[in-house]
């Protein structure tokens, strides 16, 4: 799991000449001409699309409408994406030309660096795209939230994640397995560096004294005292959310999901309420980091649909699940089912500045969730 730098670069088709005039890796402060780039865009190949949520489909077909410009979407998971990327590459044999990827860690130690990908910012939204997320490019941050049944309680019956650690919801908290979920390693490692005097302060409060811990941090004393409560652990947010939310229920759970998943309250009868007031955070963010595959034959067909997840039209199939776009101008839809947008002031964010760090230190944190977890 540690970064390697070892790996082929990919030798690169010679640039087209409207993409020189556009600038292949073109900056914030160049000239931009979207009518210039829709036009050279319709002159190249379809692109093909990967994303790990379903949505990209329904996306990549609103973008061939809009523009006239062949694309596919296709859903890929994120380790997946990762595989596919590098392998194309070092067979000069591209599928994939864009790719929306939730493993930033992955894209900043592997695919940037090692020419396998790269990030464009549309020149013309820089101005309303904060500047963490410009370098690579994130186009959204998706939220992973605290659940609870609404037809067992009139509010979440948790006010603080040290709760969870608590006989009373031992094997009553279902999540993702940590071990196969990159994201979730990524997330202790973000509370960690990022958010460990919270993690602290909540347990004061909940227990009227300080932290006392032979552990690194007190995050790690939490998640230490997570595993060893014997969660519920899952291959999918689906099954997290099922147990949690179907309605009938007798025996109450908590859950870690995706925000995503409170389309199911309409679609197939869930119960899934958000924990609004959970202390030190309701959930956390991560990133969806938007790269073009170097060699790619359709480079400003790429670019174009980079542009065009970046518009509220564009990203609109993913934003109705919770997903948020970076540029500051495109807000939640008001009918989003989770009312995540309302709360985000109560959301761990994702800092991409210790993205590196997220990913060395990933196989330190498995082991330590593989050490302590207790079914």
């Amino acid at each position: 799991m540690k970064r390697k730098m070892t790996g082929g670069r990919h030798t690169l088709l010679c640039a087209t000449a409207i993409l020189t005039l556009l600038g292949g890796a073109a900056k914030a402060e160049e000239p931009f001409d979207l009518n210039a780039l829709i036009e050279a865009a319709k002159q190249e190949k379809p692109i093909t699309v990967y994303d790990s949520t379903g949505k990209i489909v329904e996306m990549a077909e609103n973008f061939a409408k809009k523009y006239g410009v062949g694309a596919e979407g296709s859903k890929v998971k994120a380790t997946a994406q990762l595989e596919m990327i590098i392998r194309e590459a070092r067979a000069n044999n591209i599928q994939g030309d864009v790719s929306i990827i939730s493993d930033a860690p992955a894209a900043m130690a592997q695919l940037i660096p090692q020419g396998f990908a790269e990030s464009w910012l549309p020149p013309d939204l820089a101005k309303t795209i904060p500047a963490e997320y410009q370098d690579p490019l994130t186009v959204v941050t998706s939220a992973n939230v605290w659940a609870y049944n609404t037809e067992l309680f009139d509010k979440c019956p948790v006010a603080n994640i040290w709760e969870l650690t608590e006989p009373k919801w031992k094997g009553k908290v279902a999540m993702q397995d940590p071990l196969g979920k990159a994201s979730y390693v990524d997330w202790f490692n973000q509370m960690a560096k990022h958010g460990d005097d919270k993690v602290a302060g909540a347990y004061k409060e909940f227990y009227g004294k300080d932290l006392q811990t032979g552990e690194t941090s007190a995050t790690a004393a939490w998640i230490k005292a997570l595993a060893a409560n014997a969660p519920l652990l899952t291959d999918a947010d689906a099954a997290a959310a099922e147990a949690v939310g179907v309605p009938g229920q007798k025996e109450p759970f908590m859950g870690l999901i995706s925000s995503a998943k409170f389309r199911d309250n309409a679609d197939k009868g869930m119960k899934l309420g958000l924990c609004k007031d959970l202390k030190p955070w309701l959930g956390w963010l991560y990133p969806g980091v938007g790269l073009i595959t170097k060699g790619t034959n359709s480079p400003n067909a790429a670019k174009l649909f980079i542009h065009y997840v970046m518009t509220e039209e564009g990203i609109a199939p993913q934003a109705i699940d919770g997903k948020m776009s970076t540029n500051t101008e495109v807000k939640p839809p008001a009918d989003e089912p989770s009312g995540i947008g309302a709360v985000l002031d109560h959301v761990l964010p994702y800092s991409m500045a210790t993205s590196l760090d997220d990913w060395d230190q990933r196989e330190t944190w498995q082991d330590f969730w593989r050490l302590n977890y207790q079914k």
